[in-house]
């Protein structure tokens, strides 16, 4: 905790508990003040006549008088025990002749002082009063708290960085070394914009950063603040909007207000497609909040001078969606594309993220970096964190290499579900089910090579067969998409040779659904169809319901069919192969032998599976081309 600053929350908690002490002091005084103001005896109610002929008997030792109430004390008493009342009080007593000169003795004659009864009538006036006038005030109070969180309804809720303690820089972030050099020069327009300025040149007014999520668009956005040393508003595109027409685009207005008066500075708005989205795209043509807070950043921009030294970078994993009007040259002047993370990015990254933590001397990192193809900087951080976790759970003083394959098979394919217990027929048919899909994706030319085999249940899995690419790669053929189709449904083809076709199971349910988008996607959004080849119909899948509803799809009701009917196709080819790869009489032994080592390990590394696999083969009318 920084020293000088309060704890989160104390404030409202101490200001809660006077509040409360406030009230309690109240209810206590309200409480006191009726004990000690009201006559709280059980006396008994008697009539006057009784009253004065026992008081000639001798039987009443004593009358007090408070003004017309009478307090009887009887003989043997030493407290009044009962009560009466007669008009005038005492001093009507004293003048009548119906009590005895005994009885009269008596009677208190010095009759009480009217001062505390009329300290008791006005403090039954006056104390509900100030009550009253307390509770107003308090609801006030409270009302005034309410209406400044109203006033406050349409300020911005962008945080401010520029502490040097926040700083960051692009020394801190590993890779992204394209995305740097293109963010560099906004740095030196920040840095020295006269220097264009005197040339005729325009400071752009926005950097649009394009990536996958977890690639570091945020983090790059700091750095250019960093390496600029200018403040930083930071907001997400979903804080403009409220359910309050006009609220967003009141905060767009205040936060563009604010940046000016800190000019230079950077705004980022991170996932701008939350209120950038193409207009018109809601239920019954749009209009609604967002559109307006859209229109609001429009304008705001348009009205930066060309001096103002103020630039806006926005983040977005969904370009695609933008309005065009965001990404015309004025506005988002610029796109900077940033990719996933190479070898060398990853194994840097994992240097930054390792560089604070205790490994041993034989961890290899350059090895790690090589199996994570695909992964980006947050989950390379991910796998850093649970790495030293598992080494703390096993008390360890170093994270080992044993715990970084752990840690990136957790957050890879999800963790092992040890205590889920299968019978022995379960077992056998999960090994034939993963038997079926690492010799199919083992023979098959154009796959990826099998990683690892187990039955052991993982993440929402009752086994993993788990291919890795050997390197990076940038772009995916025909032959390889197949490839990938028919290891998917490896495991459900397998299922059905040993078992018949109607002893297939459940398990094969997220490889048929997996299979099912990738021969969808090859066919709508990459032209890789038979009849449809070279023709794209891409589908916006990121709306809303309502935003499906309402738009058409690109394509015609013929086109759809074709569309069915080439996804059809490539998944009756993808089995085929498979059926025919499973079917071959040298690759069922393989099967069998690749089934008991799984039975008896559970687990089989890449070395272990690739020693049984090597003997099975791909029959001829499985190849796709010539080897």
């Amino acid at each position: 905790m920084a020293k000088g600053k309060k704890p989160a929350g104390k404030g409202k908690i101490s200001n809660s508990i006077r509040i409360g002490l406030f009230w309690v002091v109240i209810i206590v005084g309200i409480m006191l003040f009726w004990a000690v103001g009201t006559p709280h005896q059980n006396l008994k109610e008697v009539p006057i006549s009784d009253v004065i002929a026992r008081a000639n008997k001798g039987e009443i030792t004593r009358i007090e008088g408070q003004g017309g109430d009478l307090k009887i004390t009887t003989k043997g008493s030493d407290k009044p025990t009962e009560r009466s009342y007669v008009q005038g009080g005492v001093s009507t007593l004293l003048k009548e002749d119906a009590l005895s000169k005994e009885a009269k003795a008596v009677i208190d004659d010095k009759a009480p002082s009217q001062t505390g009864d009329t300290i008791w009538q006005l403090a039954m006036i006056f104390v509900p009063v100030v009550l009253i006038v307390a509770f107003f005030l308090y609801m006030m109070r409270q009302a005034q708290g309410q209406n400044n969180q109203a006033m406050g309804f349409g300020k911005s809720k962008a945080k401010l960085y520029g502490l040097d303690k926040e700083r960051v820089v692009f020394d801190d972030i590993a890779g992204n070394d394209s995305a740097k050099q293109d963010l560099e020069e906004v740095v030196d327009f920040l840095k020295h914009p006269k220097k264009y300025q005197q040339l005729g040149a325009k400071i752009p007014k926005g950097v649009l950063l394009v990536g996958h999520p977890g690639t570091g668009k945020t983090m790059l956005a700091r750095a250019v603040a960093g390496e600029a040393n200018v403040p930083f508003f930071s907001i997400s595109g979903s804080e403009f909007v409220e359910m309050f027409v006009g609220v967003g685009a009141s905060r767009v207005r205040d936060l563009f207000t604010k940046a000016k008066k800190n000019a230079p500075c950077i705004i980022f708005i991170d996932e701008i497609d939350a209120v950038g989205r193409k207009r018109g795209s809601g239920m019954g043509g749009g209009h609604d909040e967002r559109e307006q807070t859209l229109n609001q950043i429009l304008v705001e921009m348009d009205g930066f001078e060309t001096d103002t030294n103020v630039i806006v970078l926005a983040a977005t994993n969904r370009a695609d969606v933008l309005d065009p009007a965001l990404l015309r040259p004025g506005r988002f002047d610029r796109r900077t594309n940033i990719m996933l993370p190479e070898r060398k990015d990853r194994e840097a990254i994992l240097k930054v993220h390792f560089k604070k933590k205790p490994t041993d001397d034989t961890v290899d990192l350059d090895k790690l970096a090589a199996k994570t193809a695909g992964s980006s900087g947050a989950d390379l951080a991910n796998i850093a964190n649970e790495a030293a976790i598992i080494a703390a759970r096993r008390n360890a003083k170093k994270i080992t290499n044993a715990d970084l394959t752990e840690a990136f098979e957790k957050v890879a394919i999800g963790p092992e579900r040890k205590a889920k217990v299968m019978n022995e027929a379960e077992k056998r048919m999960t090994a034939y089910h993963e038997g079926g899909h690492a010799i199919v994706g083992h023979v098959l030319p154009d796959s990826d090579p099998v990683h690892k085999v187990t039955i052991i249940p993982r993440g929402g899995t009752g086994g993993v067969t788990w291919f890795l690419p050997p390197e990076d790669k940038s772009y995916t053929n025909v032959y390889e998409f197949k490839d990938i189709l028919a290891r998917a449904l490896g495991g459900r083809v397998a299922e059905k040779i040993i078992y018949g076709d109607d002893g297939i199971t459940t398990g094969a349910g997220s490889d048929l659904r997996k299979a099912t988008e990738i021969a969808r996607d090859m066919v709508i959004e990459q032209g890789m169809g038979k009849k449809l080849r070279d023709q794209v119909f891409h589908e916006d899948n990121g709306g809303m319901v309502f935003d499906k509803i309402t738009h058409e799809r690109p394509y015609s009701d013929a086109t759809a069919e074709v569309i069915d009917s080439e996804v059809k196709g490539l998944m009756q080819e993808a089995a085929r192969r498979a059926e025919l790869v499973i079917n071959d009489p040298h690759n069922r032994k393989v099967l069998d032998k690749l089934v008991e080592a799984l039975l008896e390990k559970e687990t089989l590394d890449d070395t272990e599976a690739h020693a049984i696999l090597k003997d099975a083969i791909l029959p001829k009318e499985a190849m796709l081309h010539a080897a």
